[in-house]
């Protein structure tokens, strides 16, 4: 609400209906505030003293709204709840439950309703039904989105492009060539600028991007060449700095992807997602295409401690119904998860980057192609192989180490990458077999993050390297040691299930 003040939107209109009863009953024992005085405070405009049960009431504080074009405004409405019930009026206990058929009855009689259950009267249907009125006004859109049209074709294509949800038709060439392009050049960087490298490369090739960042734009590195911030003076930018509030971030990125014509990016650190929890399950519900970017994923972050190192976040994630969510192991699967989240119209995407260097790692055109299925062969055996590791995120350099050091002793170790492990499960179970054989048992996961999650990839006769217990404050390489994310404890693990 702040924000929305602070930006001036006229055309936001809120209703706030002021009966004086909760679930518990009357709230003057727990809510006090002046809420008026707290909207002004907000830069809003504020119309007070509106009875909610009068209709031209309602419509003049509409119309009074209207016509403040440089403030959102806030109609306060006084009401009663259960109003007309002679009984039950006033009262808690028609909150959220149905007054029944003997108070509807005398409801009725009381508000002097003549009429049957469902019927409305022929003189009051006639003054509310805004079927002829909308009939007219859709006709004279159609007209004048189809002059528009015939005197700027290529703009109105692209405006039906984008609030469709379709990606440009040369968009996804275009991200593989720049893919394969970060494969060859075999950086090794943090995950986190990983993604905004990507983003300088997408961003031009995508005016509808809607970025932004909870008050960490510098650490989520969510800023690109393209970025203009929006402002209460100039809202021609592509990029909204939401200040601390994680959740309505969040929530403003569902309303933005519902408009359409958008596609919404937000970012904040992986452990503050709990704030915004909520906002992200809705999304999940109403399959809204909202790209969540979560930096400082893992117990990496180093000296700030337990408190921002994120540990049962990811299962959380992964947990969530229709959310797609990525740990990408360096550049290259960094890339392909932005791709596949702008590519995704159904629902959002949760992509989770390092704040540490990652290195580099070696594929083929096949293993790159391989990426977008969640979960691949990074590196592979001759023959079936003695055990598999599977990883993702900073660990997959690890689990290559080990898999060398134990092919040294003679053993031999396929090292899997999954990313995405909602898109690998979604794969045909050809693919799956192919890539985690069931007759190879001895399989150990290794992520620095909430370990039971790997149990449905390892099997109980399978073992995991992750995280049992909140981290602790202290660098990050001495972190990992002591959690057992080194080349020997990985090494023993695989020894163990064999």
């Amino acid at each position: 609400m702040l924000l929305a003040g602070t930006l001036g939107l006229g055309k936001l209109v809120a209703f706030y209906d002021d009966n004086g009863i909760s679930i518990d009953g009357e709230v003057e024992g727990w809510f006090t505030d002046d809420t008026p005085k707290r909207f002004e405070s907000y830069g809003w405009q504020v119309i007070s003293n509106v009875d909610g049960h009068d209709h031209d009431q309602i419509r003049a504080a509409i119309e009074a709204a209207h016509e403040n074009t440089e403030q959102p405004t806030l109609i306060c409405c006084k009401t009663i709840i259960g109003f007309g019930s002679p009984n039950k009026q006033g009262k808690e206990d028609c909150h959220g439950a149905p007054l029944g058929e003997e108070e509807i009855a005398l409801a009725r009689k009381e508000l002097g309703w003549e009429h049957d259950s469902f019927v409305i009267p022929e003189d009051i249907y006639a003054q509310w039904s805004a079927l002829e009125a909308g009939q007219n006004a859709e006709n004279d859109w159609n007209e004048s989105f189809a002059a528009y049209s015939k005197a700027y074709p290529e703009l109105a294509r692209e405006l039906i492009r984008r609030y469709s949800g379709e990606l440009p038709a040369d968009f996804s060439a275009q991200a593989d060539e720049i893919i394969q392009q970060l494969q060859d050049k075999g950086e090794t960087i943090a995950s986190r600028k990983a993604s905004q490298n990507t983003l300088n490369a997408f961003g031009p090739l995508l005016p509808e991007l809607m970025g932004g960042s909870a008050d960490l734009a510098g650490s989520n590195l969510t800023l690109w060449s393209g970025c203009k911030g929006v402002t209460k003076d100039d809202a021609s930018g592509n990029y909204l700095f939401y200040g601390v509030r994680e959740f309505g971030m969040s929530a403003i990125m569902n309303g933005i992807a519902l408009h359409g014509g958008f596609i919404p990016y937000g970012a904040t650190f992986l452990v503050f997602m709990e704030y915004a929890r909520n906002a992200l399950r809705m999304a999940a519900l109403m399959k809204q295409r909202a790209i969540h970017v979560y930096t400082h994923d893992s117990i990496g972050l180093g000296e700030d401690g337990p408190t921002h190192q994120p540990i049962e976040q990811i299962a959380n994630l992964r947990h969530t119904p229709n959310m797609s969510t990525w740990r990408p192991c360096d550049a290259v699967e960094s890339a392909v998860a932005w791709k596949s989240a702008l590519e995704r119209n159904d629902g959002p995407t949760a992509m989770i980057f390092s704040r540490q260097n990652l290195p580099h790692q070696a594929r083929s055109a096949e293993q790159v192609a391989n990426i977008s299925r969640g979960g691949y062969i990074l590196r592979d055996t001759q023959g079936t192989p003695d055990a598999i590791l599977i990883a993702t995120g900073s660990e997959v350099a690890l689990a290559m180490d080990a898999a060398a050091a134990l092919e040294a002793e003679g053993k031999q170790v396929r090292v899997v990458s999954m990313p995405a492990t909602d898109l690998f499960d979604k794969q045909d179970a050809e693919y799956r077999e192919a890539v985690l054989p069931a007759a190879v048992t001895a399989r150990v996961a290794v992520e620095a993050a909430q370990a039971d999650y790997w149990y449905k990839y390892v099997g109980l006769n399978g073992a995991i390297v992750g995280m049992t217990s909140f981290g602790e404050s202290a660098p990050a390489g001495e972190l990992f040691k002591l959690f057992g994310f080194t080349v020997e404890n990985v090494v023993e693990k695989v020894k163990s299930v064999l």
